[in-house]
C-alpha cells in the first residue's frame, strides 16, 4: 500500500529541486528525507530522480509520480474542506472560475445567487482563459467554472455542463449614432461602424454567420478580447456594440447607449460547468435555479428583431 508520508516527501522535494532545501522546509534531517524517498522508489520499483549537478531531476517515472502526487494531495485539501463545511459548521468555500470572454455584469448576475445559498458562503472568484480553467476543474483547484460554451468531450475532462439559459444579442450605440441606423435595421447595418468581440469569443462566429446570412457588411472599427473595454469605445461614440439583450438597462445607465435592434437568431449562452461529484453543491444549485427562473426567463424586449 502506497505510504503518502513518502510521497508528501517526494513532492517536497520535487518542488525544491534538492533534499537539503526540502528539508529545510519540513524542518528534519536530509538522511530521514533521503530515506523515505529511498523507501518509496523500492515500493514503485523505479527510481524518481537523477543527479544533475546539485540538483536533482525527475525521471520519467517521477514526473509521471508528480502528476499523481499533485492530484492526489489536491484531492485531499479538497476533502478537507467539504468536511469543515459540511451542514452545521462554518464558512463553506465555494471556488468558481470566470472565463474571461464572459461579460463582468452577466457574472455577477449568474453568481450573486450563490451567496444567499442554504448556509454561510465565502466565494472565492477568478477570472482566466477557459482553457487554463478547464485545467483546473480537472485537478480540482476550482468547483465551477462559468463559460459561454459547454465543456468540450475532446478535453478528457470528466464533468458535467449545467445550460443556464440563452439571451439575444442587441446592438447598442450612443443616442446620435443610433438614432442614425434604427431605420431600416438590419440592412442599415451595412457600412457601419462597428466595435466586436476578438475571434476567440463564441459570439465572433455567430455574429459573423449572421451578417453573411443578411448580406450586411459592417465596417469594422475595433475587436476586443476585453468586453467592458469594448463598451467603453462604445460609449465614447467611436461605433456600434453588440452586447446580451438582458444587459440593455445597466449599459443605458453605465455606458450611455440604446439599443439600435436585436438579432434574435444569435445568442449568449452561459453555462456552469462542474466536475460530477460537485453537482450537488448547494452554490451550483443556487446558481442554476436562480437563472432560470429570473435571470433569462424574460430576455425579449419589444424592439427592432432582425431574425
Amino acid at each position: 500500500m502506497l505510504n503518502y508520508k513518502q510521497l508528501h516527501y517526494f513532492l517536497r522535494v520535487a518542488k525544491a529541486g534538492s533534499i537539503a532545501r526540502a528539508a529545510e522546509q519540513l524542518r528534519l534531517a536530509p538522511q530521514t528525507i533521503s530515506a523515505q524517498i529511498g523507501t518509496l522508489e523500492e515500493a514503485l520499483g523505479t527510481e524518481l530522480f537523477r543527479r544533475a549537478g546539485r540538483r536533482l531531476e525527475l525521471t520519467a517515472a517521477g514526473q509521471l509520480t508528480l502528476s499523481y502526487a499533485d492530484e492526489i494531495f489536491q484531492i485531499g485539501r479538497e476533502l478537507e474542506e467539504t468536511v469543515r463545511n459540511r451542514p452545521g459548521s462554518s464558512d463553506m468555500l465555494f471556488r468558481v472560475g470566470v472565463a474571461d470572454v464572459v461579460p463582468k455584469s452577466v457574472a455577477y448576475r449568474l453568481l450573486a445567487p450563490a451567496l444567499g445559498s442554504a448556509g454561510r458562503v465565502r466565494l472565492i472568484c477568478r477570472e482566466d482563459k477557459l482553457e487554463r480553467l478547464f485545467a483546473e476543474l480537472a485537478i480540482h483547484k476550482v468547483d465551477l467554472v462559468i463559460a459561454d460554451r459547454p465543456l468540450p468531450s475532446e478535453l478528457g475532462v470528466k464533468g458535467y455542463s449545467h445550460s443556464l439559459g440563452r439571451t439575444p444579442i442587441a446592438f447598442y450605440a450612443v443616442p446620435g449614432l443610433a438614432a442614425r441606423y434604427q431605420e431600416g435595421f438590419p440592412r442599415s447595418l451595412d457600412g457601419a461602424p462597428m466595435l466586436i468581440p476578438s475571434d476567440g469569443a463564441t459570439m465572433r462566429g455567430a455574429l459573423t454567420r449572421w451578417f453573411s446570412e443578411h448580406q450586411i457588411e459592417p465596417r469594422i472599427v475595433g475587436e476586443f478580447d476585453d468586453t467592458a473595454l469594448m463598451k467603453a469605445f462604445g460609449k465614447a461614440g467611436a461605433g456600434i456594440f453588440p452586447a446580451p439583450a438582458i444587459l440593455a438597462d445597466e449599459i443605458r445607465e453605465q455606458y450611455g447607449a440604446e439599443i439600435i435592434g436585436r438579432a434574435d437568431s444569435v445568442a449568449a449562452r452561459y453555462y456552469a460547468i462542474s466536475v460530477e461529484r460537485k453537482l450537488t453543491h448547494p452554490a451550483v444549485v443556487a446558481i442554476s435555479e436562480a437563472a432560470k427562473t429570473d435571470l433569462f426567463v424574460d430576455d425579449r424586449v419589444p424592439l427592432p428583431a432582425g431574425g
